[in-house]
């Protein structure tokens, strides 16, 4: 299964793209799926309402749904009340109805994730296409799975449950669940949805596709956003610039425009030498309905939305096995040559003036710009001490020492 996430900076179109994404999926024979959690820009690009209960058929082998964050959030927070019932009698505290309920901030990237996993699971379909937030949003969203379990675990840790057999004594004797259980029952739910969630994430046929539009600062921008990406594991598939101008137009302003335009091409395929640059010409309106959207699929740029259906040989090739894609951090050995370990760090995009690198323990934090990932040493360097790092062409090498009180001794 190909699960392609879209999106980019504000304006540029992702909704619009991830909608042909989806279109040429279905075009080619995939039994396709378009998410989005908008309202009313994927309506107007599809030409037709949108369910949020379950997807709506668009076109021959192409679906989609508009995921309501509300009624999620509505949804898992009754099912919390009731199963906390016994301790809020304890308290005193009076049940909210449903009807004056109304989603927290932060709900949406749940919603999101959750219709991502819930999708994934049922075998429906051969491509999801997600129209993601903007770029610097997806970034968090995709981390966040992997946070939050972090943060269940430094909370409460599964291996301090202490006197876990007294508990239903306890419980017998208070008349009511005790709330240690309850939060560890909780927590154990949690881990098992955010694991499923993560799993779709890191599965080999998961990637992030760029959309952007030909400006002066697009380059700069899309560098800042590939190396939060790569920071955190993801794979960039793509890069599509939109609505690009026709050149050679007699009118001097248009002429202007499009020269400005195809400076910003170059810079970007300069920019990511190694990922594909798609154009997409702009049709002079907005595409609305179908027939619209075909023809950004039918121009010459039609691999703009190709969903990559020929990259499941690649990650075989590459090594990667069904569900899981290998770990872009590699310890390099050079104890035989220069007396250390080196974890190697891929982060094309990443400059040193807004790269931070922390040990904390049995962790480290490495920011990039507005970005940070928390990572859990490998066994062989937590029995090492950090000596130095270096940042080149895209790598951060993170170079340990072995700590002699630490490290086994030969005989």
């Amino acid at each position: 299964m190909r699960t392609v996430l879209v999106t980019g900076p504000g304006g540029a179109g992702r909704t619009t793209l991830a909608a042909a994404t989806a279109l040429a999926a279905a075009r080619k024979g995939a039994r396709a799926l378009l998410l989005t959690t908008e309202s009313s820009a994927p309506e107007t690009v599809l030409g037709t309402s949108l369910g949020a209960e379950a997807p709506t058929p668009i076109a021959p082998g192409l679906h989609a749904r508009r995921i309501d964050p509300g009624d999620r959030f509505r949804q898992e927070f009754l099912a919390f009340q009731e199963r906390a019932g016994a301790a809020l009698d304890l308290l005193g505290a009076a049940p909210l109805d449903e009807d004056e309920l109304t989603e927290l901030p932060g709900s949406e990237d749940f919603a999101l994730l959750q219709a991502l996993r819930a999708e994934h699971a049922s075998d429906a379909w051969d491509t999801v296409v997600v129209d993601m937030p903007s770029a610097a949003e997806t970034i968090r969203l995709l981390a966040l799975p992997n946070q939050v379990r972090r943060y269940l675990r430094r909370l409460l840790p599964p291996e301090r449950q202490a006197a876990r057999a007294l508990r239903p004594v306890l419980a017998q004797l208070a008349g009511v669940p005790m709330p240690a259980q309850k939060l560890y029952e909780a927590a154990q739910r949690w881990e098992t949805e955010l694991s499923a969630v993560q799993r779709v994430i890191d599965d080999p046929g998961t990637s992030v596709r760029l959309v952007t539009e030909a400006g002066p600062v697009a380059a700069a921008n899309l560098r800042a956003i590939r190396a939060g990406l790569a920071l955190h594991g993801r794979r960039t598939d793509g890069v599509v610039v939109n609505r690009l101008l026709p050149t050679g137009s007699a009118d001097p302003f248009l002429a202007a425009l499009s020269g400005s335009q195809q400076t910003a091409l170059k810079a970007l395929r300069e920019e990511f030498p190694d990922v594909p640059v798609h154009e997409v010409p702009h049709l002079g309106r907005d595409p609305q309905g179908v027939d619209e959207l075909d023809a950004l699929i039918d121009g010459p740029a039609g691999e703009t939305a190709d969903t990559g259906t020929g990259e499941t040989g690649d990650h075989e090739r590459n090594g990667e096995t069904a569900g899981r894609r290998p770990d872009p951090w590699t310890v390099e050995d050079r104890l035989a040559t220069d007396g250390l370990l080196v974890w190697r760090v891929p982060l094309p995009g990443a400059e040193r003036r807004g790269l931070g690198l922390v040990r904390r323990g049995d962790e480290i934090v490495v920011t990039v710009g507005r970005f940070r990932r928390i990572r859990t040493l490998p066994s062989v360097l937590r029995r090492c001490t950090v000596s130095g790092a270096g940042l080149r062409d895209g790598v951060l090498e993170i170079r340990f020492s072995p700590d002699p009180d630490l490290w086994p001794k030969s005989d």
